[in-house]
């Protein structure tokens, strides 16, 4: 899974910056097999870091990362697996 076309929405690629897109991309690549088909990202500022909190359903998995960043944003994102293809997206355009 997650190892085929990636693809993301106009909103992500308008409200997302691409080191962050990068770096969730690269949470779902490090992360231990078997993964879910379904992906959620929590990004919240904590004081001058950016919260990122990693979580899927089946199996259960939460990983919490910490980044230093000048402008933390808030939003949810999902990134999906159909088979064909990933997707990253805000959970506003689900």
């Amino acid at each position: 899974m997650f190892d085929n076309t990636r693809y993301l929405t106009c909103g992500v690629d308008s409200s997302i910056p691409i080191e962050l897109q990068l770096f969730l991309w690269e949470c779902v690549e490090r992360m231990p097999a078997p993964k879910d088909y379904l992906q959620v990202f929590e990004l919240k500022p904590v004081d001058n870091l950016q919260s990122i909190t990693h979580s899927s359903e089946e199996p259960e998995y939460i990983q919490v990362y910490m980044i230093p960043s000048d402008a933390p944003i808030k939003e949810k994102l999902y990134i999906i697996d159909d088979g064909d293809h990933s997707t990253m997206l805000l959970a506003s355009e689900y």
